[in-house]
């Protein structure tokens, strides 16, 4: 067994073990807790524990195929994400040509060119050509009722849906030496560093948050549970920077920024649904709303890490 292999057990293990104690503190609660129904909080936190389960088996299922499968395993995350979006936009029929080459031809490409590490075009196609293409074959229909806010809309799920979330598996083409073989730990750092941090900032929100940061977005969001989560995420990656490149400073400085950017990610995605009167993006996994429900944060985050790491750790 290589030390990839080693590390990614033990990991694995230390995740499967966290699951197990979560799930065994759901079950006491639900059997000594006399409001233990459907739509009460336990039962919230049971289908929340049993969806993680379901994510970190398919997640865990991906990593062991190697570099191949993680980069399927976003590009369905971004068709689904993507597919959230446009539910919620004016598209209309004028647009459907649009939407479907970028569903079909778009979005595959895109992760066609990160899976073979083609960083010229990946960085710029989506930004560049797609968004030059779309409101061509939109504007060819004749319909101009909304053109604009349709197709900024159609543009702007796409940026949000594939150009970021394709960032996640274009970590797996960076060349760093001393390194070689190990990239799929930095997805693991960065999806477990962005995810502990909205879990962190909710807790300490809860013991200590009293001044909100923005009421009208996110009312449950407070500047104390905001910089509680945020150290204490970037001490966890601090602790993980074994598992990357980078020293424990730069480990804890790369988490500090990517926590902060989930942050504002999570903001933006929140106003986004506030503007369209709904709760969550979508139903597909119980108790966690919809992909981009559990992507916000990672939006955001994803592409800065990953040009911070290849602009300083990288060799191209």
């Amino acid at each position: 067994m290589t030390e990839i292999d080693s590390d990614f057990l033990m990991l694995l293990a230390s995740v499967v073990t966290i699951l197990l104690v979560a799930s065994a503190i759901g079950f006491v609660l639900k059997k000594r807790s006399s409001d233990a129904g459907p739509g009460s909080t336990i039962e919230n936190l049971i289908a929340r524990i049993n969806a993680w389960w379901v994510m970190v088996v398919v997640m865990a299922i991906a990593f062991m195929a190697g570099n191949t499968g993680v980069v399927i395993l976003f590009a369905i995350c971004s068709f689904a994400a993507f597919r959230e979006f446009l539910t919620l936009t004016n598209v209309k029929a004028a647009d459907h040509r649009a939407i479907v080459v970028a569903a079909f031809i778009v979005l595959p490409l895109q992760y066609i060119a990160v899976s073979m590490n083609r960083y010229g075009f990946y960085s710029i196609f989506i930004p560049v050509y797609a968004f030059l293409l779309m409101p061509i074959f939109s504007a060819l229909r004749g319909e101009t009722n909304n053109f604009l806010i349709r197709v900024a809309e159609a543009q702007w799920a796409l940026m949000i849906s594939v150009y970021c979330v394709s960032h996640v598996p274009a970590l797996l083409s960076l060349n760093i030496p001393g390194y070689e073989g190990q990239n799929l730990f930095l997805i693991f750092f960065l999806v477990v560093v962005v995810q502990s941090s909205d879990v962190l900032q909710y807790i300490w929100g809860k013991l200590l948050g009293k001044r909100k940061i923005a009421p009208k977005l996110s009312p449950s969001k407070t500047l104390e549970g905001l910089l509680g989560g945020i150290l204490s995420a970037s001490a966890l990656g601090a602790a993980l920077f074994w598992i990357t490149p980078f020293t424990m400073l730069q480990a804890a400085g790369l988490s500090l920024v990517i926590t902060v950017m989930g942050f504002f990610g999570g903001l933006v995605m929140s106003a986004i649904k506030r503007d369209r009167g709904i709760k969550d993006w979508g139903h597909l996994i119980a108790g966690h709303g919809g992909f981009i429900d559990r992507l916000d944060s990672v939006i955001f985050s994803a592409p800065i890490f990953f040009h911070i790491v290849r602009f300083y750790w990288d060799v191209h």
